[in-house]
């Protein structure tokens, strides 16, 4: 099984390099910001997202100093999303360490989340290609729009698969086709090529967003969210639209009415989460990745073969066998 490590490992040196650049960048004269900035950085997560960058600038050409600076830049965006996300959501703990809402408070996280957009600005400023800066523009607005119809969305329940897909295309897809893109840019990518591969991303995006709800149905303390998490945020995921779609089911009508409860007790979770397994919800998810997948191949195939192609593969395989 590919481990997240094995990508890792082949670009240390440069993803390294990478991390050099956010710590810099978010070096300030402030001891609390200091302090909760470092706090932060502890825990980096997988860092998919800038292996992507990478991955993108090693393969139209090299991880140039650009190439980095992009990758930071993307990767303190989405930090300071997760930041956000975390205020929002009223998340007690992130990455298995206590969020900055929890520690501090939300006036403290909403302003550390904002010193890291600015650190984000900075970086994509520093690749001096103005279709970086526009690409992140471009990110945030889908990230916004993303999140924004998810909330739409959870105070009516009703989500059909199309809708679902749509909404993580912005919220998370739209940020894996950004990285390709912006490390794409600042290796001087042909046109085509970089178009073949962003769509690739997008895919895999998908794909990531698909097996981080599969999680909600499941304990696992590694991935450091109590089951059943979206649900009780009013989140209807793949699973469970799935099995609600299969009206001549056992309970159907029964499952659609305490699904739409305007708040859904432990036991209602449980009860939901149940029967998305038992109606198959899991395994057409696992299946819907596996189209996906078969998609993303036939695109990548079209592209000229080398090490950093095989190192997306490695990490479209890595992203549906994950534990966490």
């Amino acid at each position: 099984m590919v481990t997240i490590n094995d990508i890792q490992n082949n670009i240390s040196a440069e993803l390294s390099a990478l991390n050099d650049i956010i710590e810099d960048t978010l070096r300030s004269s402030s001891p609390l910001m200091q302090q909760v900035v470092q706090n932060f950085l502890r825990a980096k997560g997988k860092q998919i997202r800038p292996i992507l960058v990478i991955l993108s600038g090693k393969y139209f050409g090299e991880a140039s100093k650009p190439v980095l600076y992009a990758g930071a830049a993307i990767e303190l965006l989405h930090n300071a999303s997760l930041i956000h996300d975390d205020v929002i959501d009223e998340s007690r703990e992130r990455r298995g360490l206590p969020t900055i809402n929890r520690v501090w408070d939300n006036h403290i996280a909403v302003l550390v989340g904002d010193f890291f957009v600015s650190g984000a600005l900075h970086c994509a400023e520093f690749t001096k290609d103005f279709r970086v800066i526009t690409a992140m523009s471009s990110l945030g607005r889908a990230l916004s729009l993303g999140e924004i119809e998810q909330i739409d969305n959870a105070r009516s329940r009703s989500v059909d698969e199309e809708t679902y897909i749509n909404i993580i295309r912005k919220k998370t897809a739209s940020l894996f086709c950004s990285c390709v893109q912006v490390g794409g840019y600042a290796a001087g990518a042909p046109e085509d090529q970089l178009r073949d591969l962003m769509a690739y991303a997008e895919l895999l995006g998908i794909c990531f967003q698909i097996k981080d709800d599969i999680f909600d149905y499941f304990d696992n303390k590694e991935v450091g969210k109590p089951t059943g998490n979206d649900l009780r945020e009013g989140k209807m995921t793949l699973p469970l639209i799935y099995a609600l779609s299969k009206t001549d089911a056992p309970r159907h009508s029964e499952m659609v009415e305490l699904s739409h409860k305007d708040i859904l007790e432990p036991s209602d979770i449980a009860t939901l989460i149940e029967y998305a397994k038992e109606q198959g919800g899991i395994d057409y998810a696992y299946a819907r990745m596996e189209q996906l997948k078969q998609q993303a191949d036939e695109i990548i195939s079209r592209l000229p073969h080398s090490e950093s192609l095989d190192a997306f593969r490695m990490i479209f395989s890595y992203i549906i066998s994950r534990r966490y």
